[in-house]
C-alpha cells in the first residue's frame, strides 16, 4: 500500500495556517480483498485511528474513493492523486502534456525554420529549400532533375547531379534525427513528402 500526505495549507508565512491534511492511500479493491480487506474497512479503521489519537475530531474526516478505467497503467497513488485534483499532481501532467506537444517536427514556412521536439534544426538554405519543395508537393514523388531544375540556379555556377540531391538529403535527414522517414526514397523516382502525425507544417 502507498499512501501520501499532501498539507492543504502550507505554513510558509505568517498568514497561513495548517487546517488538515490529505491522505492519499493507492491501493485497489483486488489488492485489498487479496489481503482480507476492503476500501471501507481501510477508511474505518483510519478513522477509528484519528478518533484514538484526537477523540471526537473523527467526524472532521471526509473519504472519498478515485476511480479509473479499468486496466489504466501507472501507480495507484497517482491516479488517485491526479482524480481528486491534487494540485502538484495537476501540475506534474500539465508539465507532462506541454512536454509531449513539443515532441515531433515544426516546419515554419515564412520563418524557414524546422524545429525538432523544441529545437532548432538548423537547416542549412538548400536543406530548408528541399524539404519546403517536397512539403508543397505532398504526396508527390519529386525527380532528383526536378529537384535541381527548382531549387538550382544556372547563374550558380555550380554544377549539380543526382548525386548532389542524395548528399543534401542524407545531411536533411541527420538533423532531424529520429524522423527521418518524413522524407520518402521512391525508388526509381526520386523523393516524396507523406502526410506524417509528428509534423505540424506552419505558415501555408
Amino acid at each position: 500500500m502507498t499512501i501520501a500526505i499532501n498539507p492543504f495549507i502550507r505554513t510558509s508565512s505568517n498568514e497561513t495556517e495548517a487546517r488538515g491534511f490529505a491522505l492519499y492511500v493507492g491501493i485497489d479493491e483486488h489488492t485489498a480483498s487479496a489481503n482480507g480487506t476492503s476500501l471501507g474497512a481501510i477508511v474505518s479503521a483510519l478513522r477509528n485511528t484519528l478518533e484514538q489519537l484526537a477523540p471526537g475530531l473523527a467526524a472532521e474526516s471526509y473519504a472519498a474513493v478515485a476511480l479509473a478505467r479499468a486496466g489504466s497503467g501507472g501507480r495507484n497513488v497517482d491516479i488517485v492523486r491526479t482524480a481528486l485534483a491534487d494540485p502538484r499532481a495537476l501540475e506534474r501532467l500539465s508539465a507532462k502534456d506541454d512536454e509531449d506537444a513539443a515532441k515531433g517536427i515544426v516546419i515554419d514556412l515564412q520563418r524557414r525554420k524546422v524545429f525538432l521536439d523544441g529545437l532548432n534544426a538548423e537547416l542549412t538554405e538548400k536543406e530548408f529549400d528541399l524539404l519546403r519543395h517536397l512539403v508543397e508537393n505532398q504526396g508527390i514523388s519529386i525527380s532528383r532533375n526536378e529537384l535541381i531544375d527548382a531549387l538550382w540556379d544556372s547563374e550558380d555556377g555550380q554544377e549539380v547531379i543526382g548525386r548532389t540531391i542524395d548528399v543534401h538529403v542524407r545531411r536533411l535527414r541527420s538533423k532531424i534525427e529520429g524522423y527521418e522517414d518524413i522524407v520518402r526514397t521512391v525508388r526509381g523516382e526520386g523523393y516524396r513528402f507523406d502526410k506524417h502525425p509528428d509534423v505540424l507544417i506552419e505558415g501555408i
